[in-house]
């Protein structure tokens, strides 16, 4: 069998771009991402398969209105999806949301709201949740840009990964969102709630032609 040199390369441009120049350091803890999606607590009692409302079991309720919201997540044959992954999350009473990067010295915190949630949805596709209103707050004072309350939806299962957003039926600020109005005019009654004698009710329709606007923002 015939031998063959290896040669020693000195100069290997690619591992010196793939190699950190200085010490890899741990992330500190003020600098993690403090928003991060948390399963929901199946042993709390109450009729909602999760309860934004307050952060733990036996805690005070946060300020503001609690709603609740219930509806189902469809295919694009309008058939139920079970056990899909669903994430809620939307801003207080204030118009402020539990995150890092929100720092509006205008909207104080509220100690007793996170905001952030998870369910699975039944075997019916269905999902019920309750959580704060939310308050609309000012997104860019420069433009004068108020968002109108809103609550966002992340939904796993049945295809690929759908973020979107609830608004409130009959609000004014509405017409005046820009994420809104990017919506084709035909298409936005699809991401309004509608008003229930228990609250509000919102279906949710993961493909096809009748799908739930995609969150843009």
């Amino acid at each position: 069998m015939p031998t063959r040199t290896l040669a020693v390369v000195t100069q290997d441009r690619e591992s010196e771009g793939r190699t950190p120049a200085r010490a890899l350091r741990p992330i500190p803890p003020a600098a993690r991402d403090t928003y991060t999606a948390q399963p929901p607590r199946l042993e709390w009692p109450g009729p909602s398969l999760l309860d934004l409302s307050r952060i733990g079991p036996d805690r005070p309720v946060a300020s503001g209105e609690v709603i609740e919201v219930t509806g189902r997540i469809l295919d694009a044959g309008g058939r139920p999806v079970g056990a899909a992954a669903v994430e809620i999350w939307n801003c207080n009473a204030a118009g402020r949301y539990a995150h890092v990067d929100d720092n509006n010295p205008d909207a104080p915190l509220d100690p007793n709201f996170y905001g952030f949630g998870r369910l699975m949805t039944d075997a019916d596709g269905r999902y019920r949740l309750r959580t704060i209103r939310p308050a609309a707050y000012l997104a860019r004072a420069d433009i004068s840009w108020w968002r109108p309350p809103h609550i966002h939806f992340s939904i796993l299962g049945g295809g690929p990964r759908l973020v979107t957003q609830m608004y409130f039926p009959g609000d004014p600020l509405n017409e005046k969102d820009p994420i809104h109005m990017i919506v084709p005019p035909e298409q936005r009654p699809a991401a309004i709630a509608e008003t229930t004698g228990d609250g509000l009710s919102w279906d949710i329709v993961l493909r096809g032609r009748h799908r739930t606007p995609f969150e843009t923002d």
